[in-house]
């Protein structure tokens, strides 16, 4: 940052300009008032589309009605009139007044002096507040969270009314110094993990930060899995529910998702809908889920090995049924399963980065490939399709999509030790991503937490 020593308002002006690269959405006004008689020259720098500009008004307008005595006259004037004003006293370089007026405050620079009025006018374009996109539930709150930072926090707050909720703010990101928070309840949170997640983002080393995806990389324990290990939502009805347990929430500026952590394996099946409906029925339904998952997860691997290796655990007239749907079919039984996911797969990338409204035509396209022509030109058998269909749809009972995601991979590992050694690699697949399980943490706490704390008792 460049030094200067002149307190002469255009010259700290042209600093700024020069240290911005002269923007064309920087505004700069200039002003001289009277105060004790003298004439004091002023000037006002903000950066349009990002500021208030009625602020800045309201700002020259004070001035003009009011006999000014001194500055601090001034800053009282302006409290006032319910004008957030907070003064600075520059030292050898612009840094502070530069980070004020790139977060959306007007900065006032006075002749002959050293302090800078920095006026709270930030103001951002933002959407209004919707429905869930990934996160839809029949019964409970319809609200969502926006890219604004200040508007997701207030959605907390209006449900937490807690002396003793808490709120961080850290400036993450070398370029983009994006603002992020932490939110938890102080006499709940888990001290030694807060202790670590501020340590992770303080010394965090990114240059951009425009997703919580980036703070989730560097907030996370440095191990190798595929499992997600801080959850994302959308939902502030779940983030209330997880700060109410202790957990803590990261707001990202710019990003309508949060993340939640230290979470555990479990939580994943959870959704906060459970917790609207009578106990048992939410027991019932994430109990749905597990299944689901697993379904997921080993369906076309049993598929496999039942065909390949263990014909003697089908009954006989569904074996025949079987082999005869097989007939003409020239690939083995793993290429045809593969073949199916990878076409499902294809598909479900397609589906989501389609515009909405030819989303339609994308999946009439694939039913007719998934469900009928396949079949008709003899690549695939009906067996196939009803197993890769089941898979699919049981995916989509996952509350979280992250898991959904790392079902989809270790889909495709299980089908090949399947082949390859039946259920004996099926087993000894499961068993390895159990042990992988109990290896992983969240932010330092055992992933299978719940599992191990039911197991202790």
């Amino acid at each position: 940052m460049r030094k200067h020593s002149e307190k002469d308002t255009g010259k700290k002006v042209e600093m700024v300009k020069e240290l911005l690269g002269n923007p064309s959405d920087l505004v700069i006004l200039h002003k001289e008032i009277s105060v004790n008689d003298e004439k004091m020259h002023f000037d006002m720098l903000r950066i349009d589309g990002i500021s208030d500009s009625k602020i800045s008004i309201e700002f020259m307008n004070q001035l003009d009605l009011s006999g000014i005595a001194s500055l601090h006259d001034i800053q009282q004037e302006l409290k006032e009139i319910g004008i957030k004003v907070t003064t600075i006293k520059l030292g050898s370089d612009l840094s502070p007044a530069i980070s004020a007026v790139l977060d959306g405050n007007t900065v006032v620079f006075f002749c002959e002096s050293s302090e800078v009025f920095i006026l709270d006018s930030s103001k951002y374009e933002k959407r209004d507040i919707t429905e869930p996109t990934s996160q839809t539930v029949i019964r409970g709150p319809k609200e969502a969270f926006i890219e604004s930072l200040r508007s997701n926090t207030s959605l907390v707050r209006k449900r937490v009314r807690s002396e003793q909720l808490r709120i961080e703010s850290f400036k993450v990101g070398n370029t983009s110094k994006t603002n992020v928070e932490l939110m938890y309840l102080a006499d709940q949170v888990d001290v030694e993990c807060l202790d670590k997640l501020r340590m992770r983002i303080e010394k965090g080393m990114a240059d951009i930060i425009l997703e919580t995806g980036y703070i989730e990389k560097m907030v996370q324990d440095q191990q190798q899995t595929i499992f997600p290990t801080v959850m994302n939502t959308e939902r502030p009805d779940e983030v209330v529910s997880n700060i109410l347990m202790g957990k803590i929430a990261i707001f990202v500026d710019n990003t309508p998702f949060v993340l939640l952590c230290p979470i555990t394996f479990f939580q994943f099946f959870q959704s906060p809908e459970d917790y609207y409906h009578n106990f048992n029925m939410g027991i019932l339904i994430q109990s749905l889920r597990f299944i689901s998952f697993s379904l997921s997860l080993v369906a076309p691997a049993l598929y496999v090995g039942l065909i390949t290796h263990h014909h003697a655990m089908i009954p006989t007239p569904l074996l025949i049924s079987l082999y005869a749907q097989r007939e003409g079919i020239p690939f083995p039984v793993i290429i045809e399963a593969l073949l199916m996911e990878f076409i499902f797969e294809i598909l479900r990338e397609a589906g989501v980065r389609m515009p909405r409204a030819i989303g339609q035509a994308v999946s009439i396209v694939g039913a007719l490939v998934i469900g009928q022509t396949a079949v008709q030109a003899g690549l695939v058998s009906t067996a196939v399709v009803i197993v890769v269909s089941m898979t699919a749809i049981s995916s989509f009972t996952m509350p979280n999509y992250n898991l959904a995601i790392t079902a989809r991979i270790l889909r495709f590992v299980f089908m090949g030790l399947s082949y390859f050694i039946g259920f004996y690699g099926l087993l000894l697949g499961l068993i390895i991503l159990f042990g992988h399980l109990i290896m992983i943490t969240s932010i330092g706490r055992p992933y299978l937490r719940s599992l191990s704390n039911k197991l202790s008792t």
